[in-house]
Formats: C-alpha cells, structure tokens, sequence
C-alpha cells in the first residue's frame, strides 16, 4: 500500500507541473531538469513557476494532513483537524496583525508571525482546557478550541475592515492557495515543516495509548500530560508552517486522515506515516482541478478542497457511527 502511495504521490507531483494554462509535455520536462536552457520559456515555466509551486504543495498537504491526524489522536474527537486547537485562526490572526501593525507584505515574511500565532493559540487554549480537577480531557480542549477560533476570526473581521491596505493584502492569502509562491517561501517554511513531522511522526505510540483512553495511557506507563504537549507542539510547527506559505485551507487536515485509516487501519504509526503521503497526494489533485476547471484562470487550491470536503465532512457527521479512533 505504501508503495501505491508513493506512485499517486509522484503522479500528483508530475500533474502539477505539466498541467496549467499551457500544457507541458513530460519529455520538456525532462529536458528542464536535465538540460536547463534559460531561454526557453517553457523550461522557464517548469523550474521558477511550477516547481517551487509543487515543493510547497507536497509540504502543505503533508504538513496538514499530520497535524489533522495528531489532532484527532490528542482529542479522540473524529471530526477534529488542526482547527481543533484554534491553530489555524491563531496563525492568520498574527498574519493579519503583522501586514496591519508592522507592515509586513511578503510571503517570506508572514512565516514567524504564523508561528507565533498557532503557538499562542495552542498555549492558550491547553492553558483554559487544563483549569479544573480532570484537566484538558478532549472535550474540554474542543470546546475550548472553538470558542477561541470564533474570537480569533471576529477579531480578524474586525481588523480587515478598518483598513483597505490590510483587506486588500489579506484577501487572496486568506482563501488558501499555493500559486505565486517562490523557493524562497518553500525554504522559510521548510526547517519548522521538518522538525513538526519528526516529532509527529514520534508520537504514533503514544497516541495508540491515548486512544484507549487517559486512565489506559497513563496505566501502560505513559505520560498523557508530556504526549499532549509535544503533539501541541508538533501541531504548531506544521500548522504555522503550512498556513505561513498558502493561507487557510480547510478539510485536508480533517479527510486526510480518515482516508489512511480507511486504508491501513487505526494504528497510528501506521495512519501518521500514510497522512504524509495522501495529504499532497489530496492537495496537488485539487490544485491541478482548480487549473483544469478554470482555465485559462485557475481556482484557489482552498476553494476546491471546500468544494470537496464540505460533502466529505456532510458525510461523515451524518453516519450513524464514527469512524473508530
């Protein structure tokens, strides 16, 4: 199976490149990483324009798709994604205070900002959640999440209405997309990608032990408190990461996961090193759709994993019975 991934995954890689409002033959491809000519314009296309494109959406997509399934392991909430936590609003919060208060206006430049709102976000909502005799419980860190995420979100409203200049530089971000993005965007958010996934994909583990519940975990000898912690941290290393490069994109974080243990069951070492395969494997395909559909234009990669998930998510809360964690 883990081959099959890695097929799909190399055939959503080469979609992406070749496909877009000039079509690129596999073989000028070739020919644009073997033999670089700089004065064709096609091998032009392929390494400045569709490239550096492709290397965030691999890291996007893998980047979002763990974060979901840590995010549904800490909470054992099945319809959890990194929103869960308030990340993701966290991060556009920060984003959007940096292009208001500090006139931030590159992409490059929105990576620490994104990292410092998903960590304030996260401390936050694990510091509220753990007020109490039982401590941040899933439920506890659901409710929480949501409340802070509709905070961050009006206060995000608040700010882009004041000003034209935010609204203006904010809008295209904030739907979610991976086109116009540079190497250098790829390499800001690289290192906090990496050691995000690392961490997450250490975790499987502890994570089947969270899954048999607190009082199981800690008799198997786990500490729930450090395991929650490092999974909050793994999940605001991705979450900044990704959200600093493409904006908000919804859904992948909540199918992705559910996908890998459709496939490979509900082992979570399992589910977390397949998360990193199918969640590219999803956003590049929904990239290429968004090409495809509205071509010569092209849609925003966020607008066409809603437009999916959105059914997907329909679905899955309508089943009679959740999918097992």
């Amino acid at each position: 199976m883990l081959c099959v991934g890695l097929v799909a995954l190399v055939a959503a890689s080469l979609a992406s490149i070749m496909v877009g409002a000039s079509g690129i033959s596999p073989g000028t491809v070739w020919d644009a990483f073997a033999q670089f000519d700089p004065s064709n314009t096609e091998h032009l296309v392929v390494v400045e324009k569709r490239l550096p494109r492709t290397l965030i959406g691999l890291a996007v997509g893998a980047a979002l798709g763990l974060a979901g399934a840590a995010a549904q392991g800490l909470t054992r909430n099945p319809i959890a994604d990194p929103g869960i936590l308030g990340v993701n609003f966290g991060a556009s919060l920060f984003v959007v205070l940096g292009i208001a208060v500090a006139g931030v206006t590159s992409l490059s430049g929105y990576v620490w900002f994104a990292f410092a709102g998903a960590a304030v976000a996260t401390v936050l909502v694990y510091s509220v959640s753990s007020i109490g005799r039982e401590g941040a419980t899933p439920v506890k860190l659901a409710l929480v999440g949501s409340a802070v995420s509709a905070a961050f979100g009006s206060i995000i409203t608040a700010v882009m209405l004041t000003s034209t200049q935010v609204l203006n530089s904010v809008r295209f971000w904030q739907v979610g997309a991976i086109a116009g993005r540079g190497y250098d965007v790829f390499w800001q958010m690289l290192p906090g990608f990496v050691a995000g996934a690392i961490l997450a994909l250490l975790l499987g583990r502890q994570l089947n032990g969270l899954a048999l519940g607190d009082d199981v975990a800690r008799g198997l000898g786990q500490r729930v408190h450090l395991t929650r912690i490092l999974g909050a941290v793994a999940i605001v290393l991705l979450c900044g990461s990704a959200t600093a490069a493409a904006g908000p994109i919804a859904f992948v974080g909540l199918a992705v996961p559910h996908l890998a243990r459709a496939i490979v069951g509900s082992d979570y070492r399992r589910v977390l090193l397949l998360s990193v395969i199918i969640g590219p494997v999803m956003l590049l395909f929904c990239d290429v759709i968004g090409r495809i559909v509205a071509m010569p234009g092209e849609l925003e990669v966020g607008i066409v994993t809603a437009f999916i998930g959105a059914p997907f998510f329909i679905a899955l809360v309508r089943r009679r019975k959740l999918p097992s964690l």
